[in-house]
C-alpha cells in the first residue's frame, strides 16, 4: 500500500509524476508549491528537497520508515519499480526495453529539459532579449525535436520505447506539449506533434496533466506572440526576484 504525497507545481517538470501516478492508478495526495512565494525555499520543504526544487515526493518505505525522492526522473523510476509490477508503463528489469527506456529518460533529464528551459528563460523570462541566447537554445530545442520525430517515425506503437507508453514518453511530454510557449513551431515535426495529441488522449495524461492546477496547452495554442508576451510578465518578475535572491 501506497502513501504518496507529491509536492508539484504546474511545470514540465512537475506534472511528470502526477501524470505517471495516474497512469499507474496510484492514491496519492498532493502539496501545490507556490514558487513565485519562493515555498520551494522554506525549511519544512528542504528537508524533503535540499535543492528546493519541484518536483518532490514522500513515501513509506518497504522497512515502514518515511523515504523522500527528489529529482524527477529518479521519483518516476522509483514509482515504477516499485508499484508498476505489471509493467503498464515499464519493462521488466534487465530487458532491453528497460534500458532503452532509462536511455530516454536521462536523455530528457540531461537534454530536453535543460535545453528547452534556458529556451524559456531567455525567450519569455530574461529582463532583456538576448538574441544569441534565444537562437543558441531554440535551435538545440529544435535538434532535439528532430531526434524524437527520427525515432517515433520508426516506431510502430507510435510511442519512444517499444509497444506501449512508458517513462520515456511521459518525461518528454510536457516539454513538447510547451513548444508554443517556447517559441518553437511544431509544424516542422508532424510526426512529434501527433504523439502530443496521441498522449492527450490517455486518461492519464488528461487527468494528471491538471495536478495541481489547470494545464494550459489548449489555452496557449490560440494566444498570439503579444499575449503570450504580456502573460509572461507577471512570471518574469517573480523568476528575477528568485534569481536575486538565490545568488545572495
Amino acid at each position: 500500500m501506497s502513501d504518496i504525497h507529491l509536492y508539484t507545481g504546474q511545470t514540465p517538470n512537475g506534472i511528470k509524476i502526477s501524470i505517471l501516478l495516474e497512469e499507474l492508478g496510484l492514491p496519492y495526495k498532493t502539496t501545490a508549491i507556490e514558487m513565485s512565494k519562493n515555498t520551494q525555499k522554506e525549511p519544512w520543504f528542504l528537508k524533503i528537497n535540499p535543492n528546493g526544487r519541484i518536483p518532490a515526493l514522500t513515501d513509506t518505505f518497504t522497512d515502514g520508515k518515511p523515504i523522500r525522492l527528489f529529482e524527477s526522473g529518479s521519483i518516476m523510476q522509483y514509482l515504477t519499480d516499485r508499484y508498476d509490477p505489471e509493467h503498464k508503463v515499464s519493462y521488466p528489469k534487465g530487458s532491453r526495453e528497460y534500458y532503452e527506456v532509462n536511455s530516454w529518460l536521462h536523455w530528457q533529464m540531461a537534454g530536453l529539459g535543460p535545453m528547452q528551459g534556458q529556451l524559456n528563460h531567455f525567450n519569455r523570462y530574461a529582463p532583456e532579449k538576448i538574441e544569441y541566447g534565444i537562437n543558441r537554445y531554440k535551435n538545440e530545442t529544435r535538434r532535439l525535436y528532430r531526434t524524437m520525430e527520427t525515432e517515433l517515425k520508426s516506431s510502430a506503437s507510435g510511442y519512444l520505447v517499444g509497444d506501449r507508453c512508458t517513462n520515456a514518453d511521459i518525461a518528454c511530454w510536457g516539454w513538447v506539449a510547451s513548444a508554443k510557449w517556447s517559441g518553437v513551431d511544431m509544424a516542422e515535426f508532424p510526426v512529434l506533434d501527433e504523439w502530443v495529441q496521441r498522449m492527450l488522449k490517455r486518461p492519464g495524461v488528461e487527468k494528471g496533466r491538471h495536478v495541481p492546477s489547470k494545464h494550459n496547452y489548449e489555452d496557449i495554442q490560440g494566444l498570439t506572440e503579444e499575449q503570450m508576451e504580456e502573460k509572461a510578465a507577471g512570471p518574469r518578475r517573480w523568476v528575477q526576484a528568485s534569481m536575486k535572491e538565490e545568488a545572495k
